[in-house]
């Protein structure tokens, strides 16, 4: 049976990404565990610390944009980081971090999560 790791940011309300995460997953004989931490840039360090652990990852988070450049030395950091664990590792990350220009849009684009699982799955079934 495939093991799924969840790591998902507490910061900027991630609670939607995450319920549309778990109700795609629950529907699949699959077994999968959450890991919650402080901000998104913590994400790939703690997929990182499980490799051998799981078969595949999700991780979700949200990033606003602000008045400094700071967003996009962190969302693009990030992105790099699970591509690079995803290819070394050979073992798929679904990436569900949304890097949005306000909340609002955040909000509309709280089922991410959802599409971030399916390609997983869909890398796991290949």
């Amino acid at each position: 049976m495939k093991k799924i790791l969840i790591v998902i940011s507490r910061y900027n309300n991630t609670e939607p990404l995450m319920n549309s995460t778990i109700k795609v997953i629950k529907k699949k004989r699959i077994k999968w565990s959450i890991i919650k931490v402080n901000g998104a840039f913590e994400i790939p360090v703690v997929i990182a610390r499980n490799l051998k652990k799981f078969d595949a990852f999700v991780a979700l988070g949200i990033i606003l944009k602000g008045k400094t450049p700071n967003f996009d030395f962190i969302s693009q950091a990030i992105t790099n980081g699970l591509m690079n664990l995803s290819i070394s590792s050979k073992k798929p990350i679904g990436n569900g971090i949304l890097t949005c220009l306000s909340r609002k849009q955040a909000e509309k684009r709280k089922l991410k999560g959802a599409e971030a699982i399916k390609a997983v799955l869909d890398v796991l079934s290949h």
